[in-house]
């Protein structure tokens, strides 16, 4: 096993804009960031750094999969050096932690992988991904204290009572989030090329307050960036106990994969 791996970021297609950003971009551990260009690709490079195996090696690596620290500092380094080789051309982000023995490993890489990179990268060119959350943030439920007997209610169904208001808003949060994510779909639905639905955030993963109940990424052209913010964000306009988040635009994460073909049509008889 060397000493060092070769640690790749994401394939781009080679621009002149992006030989200029990588001579100054650090990825991770700090090391510097090279272009990988393969024979038969001349139109697309890898970015890639060095990182030692004795944290990459398929065993270390599994060792730090358990290491919520060690991984956050790959992932922030990771995401940083993607966002600056998009800004010099169209990128096709790779996953955390993708890793070749050697700038060769990389070259037969991309040349094995040459039609299908080509494609994602047409597809993804002069697009950005944007990021939608819906969080609904319903009343408190605390313990209703006993209420002091009246002449109408006894303190137990005035409790019953109170609790059954918050059922109810409850309830009416969660219709108002309900349309809000009809109107997001159809707002966003018009304007992006493609949509990659993720799960909702729960636990360590939930930094917003309120509770998520829809967290999708939408892939939109460049010239609809602004127009797709605003449209939904309007969404969740009137709505109350609703919060609609947009974060981006991003580098395509989402949308480096390929689509899943479509299962095969049945004939009939």
């Amino acid at each position: 096993m060397p000493p060092t791996l070769s640690y790749a970021y994401a394939v781009a297609r080679d621009t002149p804009a992006l030989s200029r950003v990588v001579p100054d971009l650090r990825g991770v551990g700090g090391a510097p960031v090279r272009l990988v260009r393969a024979e038969g690709c001349e139109d697309m490079v890898a970015a890639v750094s060095p990182v030692p195996s004795a944290d990459f090696a398929e065993d270390a690596l599994r060792n730090h999969l358990e290491d919520l620290d060690w991984l956050e500092s790959v992932a922030r380094a990771h995401h940083a050096v993607v966002e600056a080789l998009a800004a010099g051309a169209t990128v096709l982000p790779l996953r955390l932690a993708t890793v070749y023995l050697d700038d060769e490993g990389v070259r037969a890489g991309l040349r094995t992988e040459r039609q299908t990179f080509s494609d994602r990268l047409s597809q993804l060119a002069s697009h950005v991904e944007w990021g939608v959350k819906i969080y609904v943030e319903p009343p408190e439920q605390q313990d209703a204290p006993a209420a002091e007997p009246g002449p109408d209610l006894s303190p137990g169904r005035a409790y019953l009572r109170r609790r059954g208001q918050q059922r109810h808003s409850r309830e009416d949060v969660y219709q108002a989030a309900g349309r809000a994510a009809e109107r997001v779909e159809a707002a966003a639905g018009a304007l992006a090329a493609g949509r990659a639905r993720h799960r909702v955030q729960r636990g360590q993963l939930a930094e917003a307050p309120g509770e998520n109940v829809a967290n999708d990424a939408y892939l939109v052209p460049l010239e609809h960036s602004d127009l797709f913010r605003a449209e939904v964000l309007r969404a969740a306009e009137g709505l109350t106990g609703v919060r609609v988040e947009v974060t981006g635009p991003w580098a395509p994460y989402s949308f480096a994969a390929p689509p899943e073909p479509a299962p095969p049509r049945e004939e009939g008889p």
